[in-house]
């Protein structure tokens, strides 16, 4: 479905309800499963959280998380510690192609049985499940956090818990105090020194209801519409200041680009400042990825050289994201440079009307380029992916007074 977005005024103002984090609620499904007392309020409804619920839900011994790479990772983990259960758990042909060798690895040195159904080092995979008796992993610390968190929320079902000895410098830091900050709430005593997360057993949790805050990464789109209109007063629920996401650092990197936060009880309110912008904005984002779409594209619309690192992660994701964006922002008139691991966005003066920007399978392709509607019209190809992580965004655009028009109807 491609969707023709336009807006008639450049004054936003506001209040959206944004659904339940992905991150946490994923984190917590898997915690419920292993201890059934654990109820989650604001629940995210993303697809990939439905995914991960479908799944655990499920008896088939075949599981198809289609494009849900959260759920890839963490289920692989969670079926292994399932006695007795024989699971093959595959995806959309995407998801085929993305690395899990990392994670399979270590849990095989816990003594999981797990074979590769097709390709070596990529889904589908055949996992039967037994009594996993070691109690020490290592594993490199560059790697995806998906995998450690995985490794971390089946730790306590384990008969000894267990140790991950991590090797080199870590990735997505946040991701990992995320999991340890859920487990505890749950009951779970943990810890995370230097590079050795220790997570101890338990039997079981007392029983509890635990709050999702809502996702800042969905929060980033909208501080990226403050960021290009003339005017915005926005505010968005239910969120808190002390956030467990890495990604609640986006309140901080638009305070540079003009959008101040104020922190009140259950909600942040965003407002468009007059401020002298930064000639270039430089960041390290190995422990907030997911942003990188958003800012790049931010920068682009105010004409704002970016320097962006720390993006290694992003290669292997729903496509490969450094790749995509270079290749819609030069469709718009941009100029962007890419290694394996850097971004790097030369200013602009103009931006093309009227492009269709392609989505590459990825809800964070079209989420991100969205809020430019605010400079030019422009369309949005497979406009439907957003329901990955933000089924509701299009019509929060409209109450925003965006124009939002299915254009294969016109």
């Amino acid at each position: 479905m491609p969707l023709h977005l336009s807006t008639n005024t450049r004054r936003l103002s506001g209040k959206i309800a944004v659904t339940g984090s992905k991150s946490e609620s994923n984190r917590l499904l898997i915690l419920q499963a292993l201890y059934p007392h654990l109820e989650i309020d604001n629940l995210s409804n993303s697809d990939d959280t439905r995914a991960l619920q479908k799944a655990l839900n499920s008896k088939d011994e075949v599981i198809d998380i289609h494009h849900a790479g959260t759920a890839m990772r963490f289920l692989t983990a969670y079926f292994v510690s399932k006695e007795g259960r024989e699971t093959v758990l595959t995806g959309s042909p995407r998801m085929q192609e993305r690395p899990i060798a990392i994670l399979v690895d270590a849990l095989r040195d816990l003594g999981a049985d797990i074979t590769y159904e097709k390709n070596e080092g990529f889904p589908p995979l055949r996992i039967k499940g037994k009594k996993l008796l070691k109690n020490e992993v290592k594993m490199q610390a560059n790697v995806s956090s998906q995998y450690i968190s995985a490794l971390m929320l089946i730790a306590p079902s384990l008969p000894k818990g267990l140790r991950i000895d991590l090797e080199g410098k870590i990735t997505s830091v946040p991701y990992i105090q995320m999991s340890l900050q859920l487990l505890k709430q749950c009951g779970i005593e943990g810890s995370f020194e230097n590079n050795q997360i220790s997570i101890a057993p338990a039997a079981t949790v007392p029983a509890k209801r635990i709050v999702v805050e809502s996702d800042w990464s969905s929060a980033s789109y909208f501080y990226s519409m403050a960021a290009l209109s003339d005017a915005a007063e926005l505010s968005l629920s239910a969120y808190r200041e002390n956030s467990l996401q890495g990604d609640r650092s986006v309140a901080d990197i638009y305070q540079k680009l003009g959008v101040k936060t104020t922190f009140l009880e259950a909600e942040i309110r965003l407002e468009k400042l007059d401020v002298q912008l930064p000639e270039v904005l430089e960041l390290d984002l190995a422990n907030s990825p997911d942003l990188a779409q958003t800012i790049a594209v931010t920068c682009f619309g105010l004409g704002v050289k970016a320097y962006l690192t720390g993006l290694h992660t992003l290669r292997i994701k729903e496509t490969d994201r450094l790749q995509a964006l270079k290749n819609e922002i030069e469709k718009l008139g941009g100029q962007v440079e890419i290694t394996d691991d850097t971004l790097r966005l030369s200013a602009s003066e103009e931006i093309k009307p009227n492009i269709a920007i392609d989505t590459y399978n990825d809800h964070r392709m079209a989420l991100a380029f969205a809020p430019l509607a605010l400079k030019v019209t422009m369309v949005i190809n497979d406009a439907g992916v957003v329901s990955k992580s933000f089924p509701e965004f299009w019509e929060n655009l409209q109450q925003l007074k965006f124009s939002v028009k299915d254009s294969a109807k016109e």
